[in-house]
Formats: C-alpha cells, structure tokens, sequence
C-alpha cells in the first residue's frame, strides 16, 4: 500500500518520472516547499540507477539510507568493479516553482537536473549539503524507489 501523497508532491514526481523514468529510481529525497511572494518551490535529490543499466537493489535497514555491501553479487549484494569501488548511481535534483497568486496564478515549471555520478553515500553528503545551504530544520521526506514507482503507476492509470 502506498501513503497519500499531498497534489503538489504528487505534480512534482510525475514530473520527474516524466523527466527520468521510474524504474531508474533508487532513492527520492523530498525537501519541504517553500512560500514566498506567491511563489512555491520545491526541490528534491534523486538517486537513480545509470542509464542503460539494469536496475538492482540493494540491502536496506530499516530506517536507514541504502547501504551498500563488498559480499557476494550472487546473494543480492551490490557488485563491485575490478578496482573494488562502490558502485555508481545518478545524482539528480530536481526543482519546480509554482505560482500560487498574480497573473500567473498556476503556471508551473520544473528542472530534473543529472548532477554527478557517485556511490550512495554520497547521496546522503548531498542530502545533507542541501538541507543545511536551506536552512530547513525538517529532514527530508524519503521515499524508496518502489515507492514512487508505485505513485507514479497508480496516478498514471
């Protein structure tokens, strides 16, 4: 089952995903919107899976961001490269404004931007860069790979 999900977050992840597709997805780090002069935006980082290759995912704890593990690929882990270095994902942003008073009351632009390739625990250096350059006292909302997969699916029925 699936958490509701409020319109203008449920805006912005289907345009994401119609910026970089929904399976590609890892990870999703909602940052809480912001007001200011009529205009909200929002802004988000995305872990994906690298074009072209075939998504895998990895071990999680619970309540914690993907962690990655040097065991055997065989048995579900991340595989390693030849160097033993962790394996790559995408680093996105993404950003929207919308306009929520003046003449341009509901025009809405958004950006899905690729950033870096990099293991996953720099997302979370990412993460943390963001939320401090913000100021926003809030964690971030995260949602799983599966789980916007799963919005995107059933807001697209």
């Amino acid at each position: 089952m699936t958490r509701f999900l409020e319109p203008t977050r449920e805006r912005f992840l289907l345009a994401i995903a119609a910026s970089l597709p929904a399976e590609r997805f890892l990870e999703l780090y909602f940052f809480s919107p912001i007001r200011q002069g009529g205009v909200e935006s929002g802004v988000a980082v995305i872990a994906a899976h690298l074009e072209g290759e075939t998504p895998c995912h990895p071990e999680r704890s619970e309540g914690s961001a993907v962690t990655e593990s040097t065991a055997d690929p065989s048995v579900g882990a991340l595989p390693q490269d030849d160097n033993h270095r962790a394996r790559r994902y995408t680093v996105y942003t993404a950003k929207y404004k919308l306009a929520l008073k003046g003449p341009d009351r509901g025009k809405w632009e958004h950006a899905v931007v690729a950033e870096a390739d990099a293991p996953l625990v720099t997302v979370e250096m990412v993460v943390r860069g963001v939320q401090r350059r913000s100021g926003d006292a809030d964690e971030p909302e995260r949602m799983s790979g599966d789980e916007a997969r799963d919005h995107v699916l059933a807001a697209t029925r």
